[in-house]
């Protein structure tokens, strides 16, 4: 108490939704024991990604996903961790384009306190975290060659020596490692470290962008449509087949993060019991107006020169205001600072 009838029509919405998903194939935990929680779609792109991961994931082969920024490669991370015998250890997320270089021994190793000026207490590093579980790596590609060298000592002896100890701690982990840059062209460019790259690829995944899966996009509305209602207490709404057919054609250069913006948006000033097509086309002209600066053809253009060109492009749209910048970019401001030096942006 006190009742409501919207509420309890939203639950058995959900359950409803649940359950058909589970009559299509998209039930959690699939007829091989397969946890696949909150990885939407059934369409054969994607089920190539997962039938690899399924047979790697009670491994500990270290794993390089790739893929374009929004493609889920977090979720392919976590999918690894949960069907793999390391399940009930921990699973430690890293973002490395948000840790400075300076910081990257006491955040990845740890420190005893009094090792530098400012280290007041001990910190425990995330490899110690780890330990007997699963770190996932995101944006190696970011990571600068003199933290490239650090790394890999890591991986190859599973050792690492804490800042303000002389003593190597030993450390028992899988490593899954993320990145939307071509690491192989780094390797040649010689920006990325050659030994390091076969070490975090014995196993490579490749996560195909949004627009070469179309087939899953309804399912994935449909989910983001249910969590979006559920977790601002809404009512269920319904979405039409025409609106349906018009996001299954956009481009999405964001891919499913872009799509899921555009599902939230439209829902949440929509304000209808169905929403159509000129609902989405709305927040989709809305949303497509606020994409920082000047977006001239990408042709011909490196993904290196696409994002040094989006970066310069928001900083002027933004008057140099980085906490704006990162905001609108989706981003960390020190990602951004990263970036910036990598490109030699200044100010």
């Amino acid at each position: 108490k006190p009742w409501n009838n919207q509420l309890l029509l939203q639950r058995i919405s959900t359950l409803l939704d649940i359950a058909g998903r589970e009559d299509e194939g998209e039930s959690a935990v699939d007829s091989d024991g397969f946890d696949r929680s909150f990885i939407i779609g059934n369409s054969p792109e994607l089920i190539a990604v997962l039938d690899t991961i399924k047979r790697v994931a009670k491994t500990d082969a270290s794993v390089l996903i790739m893929g374009e920024n929004g493609t889920g490669k977090e979720l392919i991370a976590q999918a690894l961790h949960v069907n793999s015998r390391r399940k009930s250890k921990p699973f430690v997320k890293v973002n490395l384009g948000g840790v400075s270089h300076s910081l990257f021994e006491s955040e990845m190793f740890g420190h005893k306190k009094g090792a530098f000026t400012g280290a007041t207490a001990d910190r425990e590093g995330r490899f110690s975290v780890a330990d007997k579980g699963t770190i996932f790596l995101d944006e190696i590609g970011d990571l600068d060659m003199s933290c490239q060298v650090k790394l890999l000592r890591v991986l190859q002896e599973h050792t690492f020596e804490v800042l303000g100890e002389s003593t190597p701690r030993k450390v028992d982990i899988r490593v899954v490692c993320a990145t939307n840059a071509d690491l192989a062209q780094m390797v040649r460019d010689r920006t990325f470290r050659e030994d390091l790259f076969y070490r975090i690829n014995l196993i490579t995944v490749t996560l195909p962008p949004l627009r070469e899966r179309r087939s899953d996009i309804p399912l994935l509305v449909r989910y983001f449509a249910d969590e979006i209602c559920r977790l601002n207490d809404m009512p269920p709404v319904k979405i039409a087949k025409t609106a349906m057919s018009y996001l299954s054609k956009l481009p999405y250069p964001g891919n499913i993060r872009e799509l899921k913006n555009l599902v939230e948006r439209t829902l949440l000033v929509g304000g209808a019991d169905e929403l159509k097509a000129s609902h989405f086309e709305r927040q989709y002209a809305q949303q497509s107006s606020e994409l920082p600066g000047k977006m001239m053809s990408l042709n011909g253009l490196t993904l290196d020169e696409i994002e040094k060109r989006t970066i310069v492009d928001a900083l002027e749209k933004y008057n140099n205001n980085l906490s704006q910048v990162a905001q609108a970019l989706g981003i960390t401001r020190q990602s951004l600072y990263r970036r910036m030096e990598k490109y030699h942006i200044g100010l």
